[in-house]
């Protein structure tokens, strides 16, 4: 067993050499275990001997210990060292290490107490617990009552899980007879308007517009024969298509033909009239032709956009017009028409310096034979 003198230095001794009347304890001390005889010194008084409050924690009682120890130890050489305040503070950290271990001990003896309390306050039968609580009485009765409990339980499930089920039907055939009425509508209308329609052909008949028509009285003609288009709609279309009606594609894409090519004319013939020379007056005015070529550049790809919703053949779909592109090609086309005049004019100023040369060679040329019919008149007269 080990012991520690009054100076600090650990002893080790026999048990056997332990008198009876100084019976041992033990405490903690970091990581080792102390024993000596249980001291005289009032608690408070060692808690204020190593300047501590009680209720500090092991490690604060520790620290304090080893800086008293530095300053009082016989042997740390200081100025400060006593051997006898050393011997109260060794003897005060005892008791306080004494005292922290009878309040951890009386803490957990409080705690087991407490789980024996719990642990009688359990009931002795652990199979009483099952059953989800339900019945009373012996195990078989509470057995009985719990198969009865789950029975019930079921059938209210399956009460429940049909009436959900009856209401989702419920609510659907609502949604189908709301579907029904809409469709029943439709089909009126449509064959509404079918009678209206038949009636008017009657009508145009009665009156005698289908009797002047190319083709009376003959089998239609096959206009196509691919076989991947269907005979009936092809003909109808083509029917709709000689007599003024054609779809509405095919109208968007003329529209759009016929403004672009409008657009680009006017703006060329808005470049010819700035003329050449461009003063701040005129590039003004350009500037300003160019922003509203601009915005009829973007009404037109709105209108692209929809014809290419409405197109049914994907190859036939249109992409955007540049403005920028289409200004620079007004300005080269302006350019080309006017080397063009150019060159027209100096072919013309070329042909009539031609005509010219050529009369006065003539007249140099003839002039000597006419001065001598001349002569021969006057002598034969």
């Amino acid at each position: 067993m080990m012991l520690t003198n009054t100076i600090g230095h650990h002893l080790m001794v026999h048990q056997a050499m332990i008198p009876r009347s100084l019976k041992p304890f033990s405490y903690i001390c970091g990581n080792r275990m102390l024993s000596g005889y249980k001291p005289k010194r009032n608690v408070k008084d060692s808690y204020k001997i190593l300047e501590l409050e009680e209720g500090c924690s092991l490690d604060d009682i520790r620290n304090s210990y080893r800086s008293l120890a530095k300053k009082y130890h016989p042997d740390s050489g200081s100025i400060t060292a006593d051997s006898a305040a050393f011997v109260k503070v060794e003897e005060a950290y005892r008791v306080v290490l004494n005292d922290v271990a009878n309040k951890k001990k009386s803490t957990e003896s409080k705690e087991e107490e407490e789980e024996d309390q719990l642990k009688s306050n359990t009931p002795q039968h652990r199979h009483y617990l099952s059953f989800e609580g339900v019945g009373y009485g012996t195990p078989s009765q509470r057995e009985k009552q719990y198969m009865q409990f789950r029975v019930d339980r079921a059938t209210e499930q399956v009460l429940a899980y049909r009436t959900r089920r009856l209401e989702n039907q419920s609510v659907a055939t609502d949604l189908m007879r709301a579907k029904d009425v809409r469709q029943s509508k439709k089909v009126k209308i449509t064959q509404a308007v079918e009678r209206l329609v038949e009636d008017l052909i009657q009508e145009s008949m009665a009156k005698g517009d289908f009797d002047n028509l190319s083709g009376k009285g003959k089998p239609l003609q096959k206009f196509s024969d691919c076989p991947h288009i269907d005979p009936m709609t092809h003909n109808l279309n083509r029917i709709l298509i000689d007599n003024g009606y054609q779809p509405e594609w095919i109208l968007l894409q003329k529209e759009i033909r016929e403004t672009i090519e409008r657009l680009r004319k006017s703006l060329v013939e808005s470049r010819s009239k700035l003329g050449e020379s461009m003063t701040p007056y005129r590039q003004k005015e350009w500037n300003h032709i160019c922003e509203q070529f601009v915005e009829d550049i973007r009404k037109l790809n709105k209108r692209i956009d929809s014809f290419n919703l409405v197109v049914p053949i994907l190859s036939r779909q249109m992409v955007h017009f540049s403005a920028d592109r289409e200004i620079i090609r007004a300005q080269k086309t302006y350019e080309a028409s006017m080397e063009s005049t150019e060159a027209s004019m100096e072919s013309t100023e070329a042909s009539g310096s031609d005509t010219k040369e050529n009369k006065g060679e003539g007249v140099k040329r003839f002039g000597w034979k006419s001065s001598l019919l001349k002569w021969l008149n006057t002598t034969l007269k």
